[in-house]
């Protein structure tokens, strides 16, 4: 769980400025790595030509011994060279053909001359071998006399190495800074449009399909605000259209159910009614002819009573009192007295109103009584609870809406993602009125279904009389 937290904490910027500062620093690297391979290169150039001067100038003593007739003593004579090529750390050689040093002059190394670091001097020998020599051959007559050889001091090379090398670290150093600096100040610059796309993205998320992106001046941020307002439009025109289509849908099944309550209770009904009045013309017959039968018209009648108590309650489920008429609050009440009736205590129904309910509009009043009708029945069917709660407010200010909670002590059952048919109706229901619908287990483990509901502008919602809560 640490790595994931630990990654995101890192954004575009701090990313892309990174990768500029890795590049960077392998520059700045390589511009060292070539200032030391310079400097070698020249020190070493210098002394092929100090070891060609010094070989021409000891041929020329060579041929000033063969001509004049009393030539002068010490051959061979490096102190001409010496004197005008000498420097600190360079040593310069003649060397006979035997391979012994026949004479040598080296200059010393300068005064208060900070020694490298033990890792750099190591690495620079390996990698430049700063002693070798340069050697050229001094030849008379055809002859190889011996070499004039020049080198330089390895500790003064490394150590002039280092001191060029820490001149220049300081203001690669400080490039690399300010080059960091202004690229993640760049980069946010150019990023900030990032954070509108972030927002309208939220925004989408929240259900928001009204979201577009302003223009941008990069093209791949334009093409990217580009398909994000086509998808945005098409969301809206498929969300437009599904909740048009789940509009009619509900109205047909209304319809369905108020045809199919019609049936039952015209043909259903009236067959109950009939078989009632025939055990009760049977009975009385029986009374008086065959005694032994009233018993049995008396079932056939209860039969038909429990029948008709049934039937009632389905047709109260397929066509409830009108909203309208009723009013939503009226409704809801009847509702929850009418479960109460039925579950002869095993479940307690409570409800709960505030605000102006009954002035709700009627396409919204009669969904909502819907969807709580079926969350009653989930909670009864499903849930096993012994108490069930149901409570509606109306909330009042710029962004009016109407909440309805059913909360229950049973245990949490039908789950959002694993959605049954009545759920997924009353889903389809708070999306046609683009609402919002949570299922949730609370904090004590019971369950809890929320809804909210949208309302348009309306007058004063507010009840003349808040409406406190009750228990039916």
């Amino acid at each position: 769980m640490d790595v994931p937290k630990m990654r995101t904490r890192y954004d575009l910027k701090y990313r892309l400025t990174l990768r500029i500062s890795v590049v960077s620093a392998l520059c700045f690297g390589a511009i060292c790595a070539y200032v030391l391979f310079d400097t070698d290169r020249s020190v070493h150039a210098r002394n092929e030509r100090i070891a060609e001067i010094t070989a021409r100038t000891l041929q020329l003593q060579q041929s000033k011994m063969h001509w004049v007739n009393s030539p002068p003593a010490g051959f061979p004579d490096l102190d001409a060279v010496a004197a005008a090529a000498m420097r600190p750390g360079l040593c310069i050689a003649y060397r006979g053909v035997d391979g012994a040093i026949v004479q040598r002059i080296c200059g010393g190394a300068e005064a208060q001359t900070d020694d490298p670091p033990r890792a750099f001097a190591m690495l620079y020998r390996r990698l430049f071998d700063p002693g070798r020599e340069a050697a050229r051959p001094v030849s008379f007559r055809g002859e190889t006399t011996g070499d004039a050889v020049v080198w330089a001091d390895a500790g003064v090379m490394t150590a002039e190495a280092w001191r060029e090398l820490s001149r220049l670290l300081p203001v690669l150093g400080t490039a690399l800074a300010l080059l960091c600096i202004l690229a993640y100040a760049a980069l946010a610059r150019a990023l900030r449009p990032t954070r509108l796309i972030r927002a309208g993205l939220e925004r989408i998320a929240a259900h928001d399909l009204s979201a577009r992106l302003p223009p941008f001046d990069l093209a791949e941020l334009s093409a990217i605000r580009d398909a994000f307002n086509q998808l945005a439009e098409g969301l809206e025109t498929a969300l437009a259209q599904r909740s048009e289509l789940t509009r009619r849908l509900i109205a047909l099944e209304d319809d369905e159910r108020r045809h199919l309550a019609r049936e039952l209770h015209d043909e259903f009904g009236q067959s109950l009614a009939a078989i009632r009045a025939l055990a009760a013309s049977i009975r009385h017959s029986a009374a008086q002819d065959c005694p032994a039968l009233v018993g049995d018209c008396d079932g056939i009648a209860r039969t038909a009573s429990d029948m008709m108590d049934q039937l009632r309650g389905a047709l109260m489920r397929l066509r409830p009192p009108d909203v309208d008429e009723l009013g939503l609050a009226g409704s809801l009440e009847g509702l929850v007295a009418g479960w109460n009736r039925r579950q002869h205590g095993r479940t307690v129904f409570e409800i709960s109103l505030s605000g102006g309910i009954d002035r709700l509009p009627g396409i919204i009043a009669t969904n909502l009584y819907r969807i709580a009708q079926e969350a009653l029945t989930n909670a009864v069917k499903h849930a096993g609870a012994t108490r069930v709660r149901l409570q509606l407010t109306l909330q009042d200010g710029p962004a009016s809406a109407t909440v309805l909670t059913v909360e229950d002590d049973g245990p949490a059952g039908e789950a959002p993602d694993k959605p049954g048919m009545g759920l997924l109706g009353m889903r389809e229901r708070v999306a046609s009125m683009g609402g919002q619908m949570s299922f949730a287990a609370t904090s004590g483990g019971s369950a809890r279904l929320r809804v909210e509901i949208p309302l348009p502008a309306l007058p004063d919602l507010s009840p003349t009389q808040p409406q406190a809560a009750c228990a039916a």
